[in-house]
């Protein structure tokens, strides 16, 4: 990952792969193509398919494509389905992708069940309670961060015939592999960790084995252009050339921001899976090696009001949406989401980057005590 999948330019030896911007590929005089397996850029890039190739390594998949976000890439596994179709999903989930869903559905007649990802028996009334194709999950779940035992919902979708979604944006393949658990497909919102430098909208899914399914995405992909340009594939490729060094760092930092603020005055409760208090803790410590991430939530006492003003009295943390970037961010998840937000409004959800951890805590701690 680090050597960018042992790039070297042997003309030239450079270490560090250029950028091909050619929209179009040429044929010689018989009319051959060049490369046989290039026409167009739109679904034949190749930074794309570089970054593509490192991808499905790191994951452990047999296929990955790269989107012009996540939004793209999630949107167009769920176009996979048919009216009549069934997908069911966590009530806390990526905020943007559960309101496109409740929309989408409605409109092509494709059923939407939700369940509670706190309840896993709910889960499992649920996907059963009629026929199922898709199972989504998130994981650690944005921004309560509950944990999902991976291989009992692939166990439960493919007990009734259904295909299991990862959204491991948050753990990363560093952290969780879900293939090796059995999911069927993995996403990622790559603008987040992979990229890690909030300077790319990307979004990435990794299929288990190719099938018709993923065929068909594919072909979406393809016929609707939400691609991913070579410039940002390129960025892509350098940000995951740090992947490791980055998220390490990030997950040190959380869990000892995490373990400073437990019982802190006027901390309610601080939600993070490295924490022995968390509710999946034990699901975390099986299936998250190498650390619990990067993300965590403080819940605050004095309610949305008190909650407000601790953020904004904030100097390191940078008050702003996303996460996954080598700067720490905090952000208010209720007041962004408005009304229907099933996140509590006295919850600020961190996104813990590289920095001095130090200087994290005494930020957030001048911030409490005011």
């Amino acid at each position: 990952m680090a050597q960018a999948g042992h790039y070297l330019d042997k003309e030239s030896g450079s270490v560090v792969p250029p950028i091909q911007p050619s929209t179009t590929f040429a044929r010689n005089e018989q009319g051959e193509l060049y490369d046989s397996n290039r026409i167009y850029a739109r679904d034949q890039s190749v930074n794309a398919e570089m970054a593509e190739a490192i991808l499905c390594e790191l994951e452990a998949g047999s296929s990955c494509k790269l989107f012009a976000s996540g939004m793209a890439a999630a949107t167009a596994l769920v176009q996979t389905l048919r009216p009549g179709d069934r997908i069911v999903a966590p009530t806390v989930m990526y905020w943007s992708l559960r309101a496109w869903l409740i929309s989408f559905c409605a409109d092509w007649h494709i059923d939407l069940a939700f369940y509670d990802p706190q309840n896993e028996a709910d889960m499992v009334d649920v996907v059963k309670a009629a026929r199922t194709e898709i199972l989504w999950i998130e994981t650690p779940a944005n921004p309560t961060w509950e944990v999902v035992d991976i291989k009992k919902a692939a166990d439960l979708a493919h007990s009734v015939g259904a295909q299991l979604v990862a959204d491991s944006t948050v753990s990363t393949p560093l952290i969780t592999k879900p293939i090796e658990y059995g999911a069927d497909f993995v996403f990622h919102s790559a603008t987040k960790y992979i990229n890690g430098h909030s300077d790319v909208v990307a979004g990435a899914l990794i299929a288990a084995k190719e099938d018709a399914r993923w065929e068909r995405l594919c072909k979406i992909r393809a016929q609707q252009g939400g691609i991913l340009g070579p410039f940002e594939s390129w960025l892509l490729l350098r940000g995951m050339r740090t992947m490791h060094v980055r998220v390490e760092r990030a997950c040190e930092n959380a869990m000892k921001l995490a373990q400073h603020f437990v019982g802190f005055p006027g901390v309610k409760e601080v939600i993070y899976p490295g924490l022995a208090s968390h509710k999946n803790h034990d699901v975390a410590a099986k299936q998250m090696t190498n650390g619990f991430g990067g993300m965590l939530s403080i819940r605050f006492e004095g309610g949305r009001e008190k909650t407000a003003t601790i953020m904004g009295r904030m100097k390191h943390f940078v008050r702003a949406t996303s996460l996954g970037g080598v700067e720490s961010l905090v952000e208010h998840r209720a007041l962004v989401e408005g009304e229907g937000t099933p996140v509590p409004d006295d919850l600020l959800r961190f996104s813990i980057g590289i920095e001095n951890v130090e200087d994290l805590i005494q930020d957030l701690e001048q911030a409490i005590i005011g």
